[in-house]
C-alpha cells in the first residue's frame, strides 16, 4: 500500500498543494496533520506508522516532514529501512529506495549522501542567517541606527527617560526598597539594580 503523509508546523498554513502532489503520485491512503516537526509527538503520524506493513511505501513532499532535526530524520529514515518500508521523497527524485532495490548497497549509499547533503544545508542556512544578522547590526552602527545594549535609564539620559532616572536616584537615596522602586516607575528590578550600583561606583 502506499501512505503519504502531509504536514504544515501551524494552523495558519494551507496543506493543499500537499495533499494534491499526494493524490496525483497515487497514494491509496493519505494522512495530514498541522504539527510542529521538532520531534515525532505527532498523533497522526503515529498512527499512519502502526498501520505500515513490510513492502507499503511512504511518500512525501519533502525530507522536512519527517521533522526539523536532522538527526531524527535520519533515525526516522533508518526505521523505515530496518522494516522495509520503501521511501519517496517528491522533491528529490533521487530519494526512492524502490530504485535500488536490486542494486545491494546503494540505496543505502544514496540515502547517506542525500541526508548528509541535507545536515550541510541546514547548517549552511543557519549560519548564512547568523552572517546577515551580523552584517546588518554592522550596517545599522555605522548608520547610526543601532542601540545594541545602550542603557535609558543614565545620568546624562534626556526627557522622559532622565525624569524616571532621577526619580530612582531620588527614591534609592531616601533608602526606598528595589521592590518598590519597581512598583513605583515600572523599571525592572536588574535595570533599578544597575542604576544603584553606578550611585555607589560614583560615591567611592
Amino acid at each position: 500500500m502506499i501512505f503519504g503523509y502531509a504536514r504544515v508546523s501551524s494552523k495558519s498554513q494551507n496543506l493543499s498543494r500537499q495533499l494534491k502532489e499526494l493524490e496525483e503520485y497515487g497514494c491509496d491512503r493519505i494522512y495530514q496533520e498541522k504539527q510542529s516537526g521538532k520531534n515525532f509527538e505527532r498523533p497522526i503520524y503515529k498512527e499512519m506508522r502502526s498501520k505500515m506493513r513490510f513492502g507499503d511505501v511512504l511518500v512525501v513532499h519533502d525530507l522536512s516532514r519527517f521533522g526539523r532535526n536532522k538527526q531524527e530524520i535520519r533515525d526516522e529514515w533508518k526505521a523505515l529501512i530496518e522494516e522495509e518500508i520503501d521511501i519517496v521523497v517528491l522533491n528529490m527524485p533521487i530519494l526512492d529506495t524502490r530504485k535500488y532495490r536490486e542494486l545491494e548497497g546503494v540505496g543505502q549509499l544514496v540515502s547517506d549522501l542525500v541526508l548528509t547533503l541535507l545536515s550541510w544545508m541546514v547548517d549552511e542556512e543557519r549560519e548564512r542567517i547568523r552572517t546577515a544578522q551580523r552584517e546588518g547590526i554592522e550596517i545599522a552602527k555605522k548608520q547610526g541606527k543601532f542601540q545594541g545594549g545602550k542603557k535609558r535609564y543614565h545620568k546624562e539620559a534626556t526627557g522622559k527617560d532622565k525624569v524616571i532616572y532621577n526619580e530612582v536616584v531620588r527614591c534609592l537615596n531616601e533608602n526606598i526598597s528595589i521592590m518598590d522602586i519597581h512598583r513605583k516607575t515600572g523599571l525592572s528590578r536588574n535595570t533599578i539594580y544597575s542604576i544603584k550600583r553606578e550611585i555607589e561606583v560614583e560615591s567611592i
